[in-house]
């Protein structure tokens, strides 16, 4: 079956009554792709900035990620400003309001997750979203500097970095190069989580969860306990479900 073609006069007809983005409506028509309709479109509350940095507590940024999975859930998507304009005023600085320690898994995307866009997340990416001094900096950065009220940690279904660990507890598997050195820190969690009931491995990903946010809200730099201790920051736990599309918020 011949796939329709949208002509060069259809596509300038197109741009001289309404502009590329009719453009693209007529485009998406003639094709026979969906449209999105008004209500299909998520569109955020802007992020208050006060002296370069988001003027947000700990409360409100955890609401603003809730909001924005509601709307993923719902298959809402974000039109997004991409444009040089937008590009060039965020070369001036940046101002995320979350500081977010997500596993490397290509399934798992913060950004889209929760309808956010360039410069709203600082995102520390690993397998098995463990916390080293790499990404213990990177989250301190984050606080100190950007002052971010809110740090995530989110482990997600089936997640192959702690499944490995699982196979060096129950098996003494062993893995090559330095796999193993990357999935060492999470075995304590797999120990700990072994005699829950449910799915194995999902208690085993909160428990890797669990224990990154209990280290990260008491044995952690003043960096980090201190504006803890005055309410200007909060560190939680997150767990995402790969196949229903919804992330679980925990040790709130």
């Amino acid at each position: 079956m011949c796939k329709p073609q949208l002509s060069r006069r259809n596509l300038v007809a197109g741009l001289a009554t309404g502009g590329a983005g009719v453009a693209f409506a007529g485009a998406a028509a003639a094709s026979g792709l969906p449209q999105a309709s008004p209500s299909q479109f998520y569109e955020p509350n802007p992020i208050p900035i006060v002296d370069g940095k988001a003027a947000l507590t700990p409360d409100q940024a955890l609401e603003m990620l809730r909001q924005g999975n509601a709307a993923f859930l719902e298959g809402r998507t974000r039109q997004l400003d991409l444009g040089a304009a937008s590009r060039l005023q965020l070369a001036q600085g940046q101002a995320p309001f979350v500081a977010y320690a997500s596993c490397s898994d290509s399934r798992v995307p913060p950004e889209l997750l929760f309808g956010r866009g360039l410069g709203e997340l600082f995102i520390i990416r690993n397998a098995g979203n463990t916390v080293d001094t790499v990404a213990m900096g990177s989250i301190e950065y984050a606080v100190a500097v950007l002052g971010v009220p809110l740090v995530v940690v989110m482990g997600h279904e089936a997640c192959g970095a702690v499944k490995a660990a699982m196979d060096v507890v129950k098996s003494n598997a062993r893995f090559p190069g330095a796999i193993g050195d990357m999935i060492e820190p999470i075995i304590p969690a797999v120990l700990a989580a072994r005699n829950a009931t449910g799915d194995k491995t999902e208690a085993a990903v909160k428990a890797n969860v669990s224990r990154t946010v209990e280290r990260l809200r008491v044995a952690s730099d003043p960096i980090m306990l201190e504006p803890q201790a005055a309410g200007k920051l909060k560190v939680v736990g997150a767990y995402y479900s790969l196949s229903k599309g919804d992330v679980e918020f925990f040790d709130v």
